[in-house]
């Protein structure tokens, strides 16, 4: 009994990888979409496009209800966050250049706040009832807010949303939201920035919150070390003191005043060195104080 060969598997809004089956005038048919195969036009596909090779291609959905292919990705796929340009704002919405054959569009019902023609929004890519690519500035509509299985001090990629009250909101790993605040934020950061991160801490309602840099014991004996070293490179003196500005302090060290501040007086107490108001000074092995005096 012959059985039928496998239907294979597309995803709407995605990068596939298809068989070239066969070519016709206008184009090339690959496989998937059922007994019709999905069609590739010949102006989306590759000059050295042959029947039996496979093609990365992303596939759109029509309005007809069949799926056609391209092999020019745009910005994003369908489950990721990016960046867009609101190109033309209309009573149903904003279309996005989304580097797709048609605009994105991002519904009135699906943005966080009223679309502006030439703003840039961060906005997640889906599909509507209707299998439509759209777009949608309501993230936590599909990204977790609670923290699930992450926990404290791990390194994440961050996307940043824009700020809040309290800081900012950023994608985590594309699938979490979390929070930046002011003070753990020492550089200028805009909607769309990409940065790498650490989980902070996990509040007791699950919220994240984030920390560009990593608060650890082992980090802390590193920034010592930096400091130690330059003093020892600058005559054994700094004016950079627990009472500088942060900004000087990220400037040298590229770290928050809170971890300088940690570092130094872990260098105190370890009686590496001396403090004032307006200096740094190293201490050497002959001028420490025994503790025992």
């Amino acid at each position: 009994m012959q059985t039928s060969e496998p239907k294979t598997t597309v995803r709407i809004g995605k990068l596939n990888t298809l068989e070239v089956l066969r070519e016709t005038e206008d184009g090339f048919v690959l496989k998937g979409g059922g007994k019709a195969g999905i069609f590739l036009a010949k102006s989306q596909a590759p000059d050295t496009c042959r029947s039996g090779q496979k093609l990365d291609v992303f596939l759109y959905p029509e309005k007809d209800g069949k799926v056609k292919a391209t092999c020019t990705m745009p910005k994003a796929q369908v489950g990721e966050c990016v960046l867009l340009k609101a190109i033309n704002v209309i009573r149903a919405g904003a279309f996005m250049d989304w580097g797709g054959d048609k605009d994105l569009l991002v519904p009135v019902s699906q943005q966080a706040t009223p679309m502006t023609e030439g703003r840039t929004y961060v906005v997640y890519l889906l599909l509507d009832p209707q299998q439509q690519i759209i777009g949608s500035s309501k993230l936590h509509r599909f990204l977790d807010e609670t923290a699930g299985d992450m926990t404290p001090g791990t390194k994440v990629n961050l996307l940043i949303v824009g700020k809040t009250d309290l800081g900012y909101k950023a994608v985590i790993n594309g699938t979490h939201l979390g929070l930046l605040f002011r003070n753990e934020v020492l550089q200028a950061l805009r909607p769309g920035d990409k940065t790498p991160g650490y989980i902070k801490s996990i509040r007791e309602d699950g919220k994240i919150n984030l920390s560009l840099q990593l608060h650890n014991d082992k980090t802390r004996m590193e920034l010592g070390e930096r400091i130690l070293a330059f003093l020892e490179r600058n005559q054994g003196t700094s004016t950079l003191t627990d009472y500088s500005p942060p900004e000087a302090i990220y400037k040298q060290y590229g770290v928050s005043k809170g971890s300088y501040k940690k570092a130094l007086g872990a260098l105190y107490k370890q009686r590496r060195i001396s403090l004032t108001k307006n200096r740094v000074s190293l201490l050497t092995r002959s001028s420490k104080k025994s503790p025992h005096k």
